[in-house]
This record gives structure tokens, C-alpha cells and sequence, in this order.
């Protein structure tokens, strides 16, 4: 998989605010569909298809102990997505320092 294609993916299995509640609590550990889908009422298939979109984006892994398939966070993907936007978070760090400065101007000038 390209770079391109990696962050389409992420940022595609990234856009649904149920994918990113499952990733945030897999980000405390391992954990079974069943206690994955418990928080949000819906059924295990629909987990179940949550959890391959985000394993497809590489953002998960699902292993297989007997009966149970625990799934972990892989943060390998997240990774190329965060070094994708370095330079757009130095860009709005700096407009923010320099709004900083006017601010403290403005505040500075009616003093």
C-alpha cells in the first residue's frame, strides 16, 4: 500500500465517531467484540464491520485465541497519518504565536 493510499484509508476509517470511540478504547488495551460493542448499543455485526474497516486501514490487529478474537491497536498507521500533518501543526502553531503577539500588542497598546 502506497503513503497516499495508507492515509486515505486511515483518515477514511477515521471519519466515523464510532471507529474512533473503538480506537480509544482499544488504545487501553486488547479487547473482544462483545465488549467493544457494548458502550454503543449496536449489534456485533455492525462492530464486526467496524472493526474490518479499521483493521483494512491497518489501524488494528485481530488475533485468535480459541473461541476468542481479541482486537489491539496497531499504531503504526496512525503514525504516517501524524507525520502527514507535522508540517500543517507547525504551520497553525506559528499563526497562533503570531496571533499571540498581536494580542499581547493590542492588550499592551490600551494599557
Amino acid at each position: 500500500m502506497t503513503t497516499s493510499d495508507q492515509l486515505d484509508a486511515t483518515f477514511a476509517a477515521l471519519a466515523d465517531p464510532t471507529r474512533r470511540a473503538i480506537l480509544a478504547r482499544l488504545a487501553r488495551g486488547e479487547s473482544s467484540v462483545t465488549e467493544l460493542a457494548a458502550p454503543f448499543g449496536i449489534s456485533l455485526p455492525a462492530v464486526t464491520k467496524h472493526l474490518k474497516v479499521l483493521q483494512r486501514a491497518g489501524l488494528i490487529t485481530r488475533g485468535r485465541q480459541a473461541q476468542w478474537r481479541p482486537s489491539r491497536i496497531d499504531a503504526r498507521a496512525l503514525r504516517v497519518a501524524a507525520d502527514w500533518m507535522e508540517p500543517y501543526r507547525c504551520l497553525w502553531e506559528a499563526q497562533l504565536d503570531r496571533l499571540d503577539d498581536y494580542l499581547r500588542d493590542l492588550q499592551t497598546g490600551e494599557q
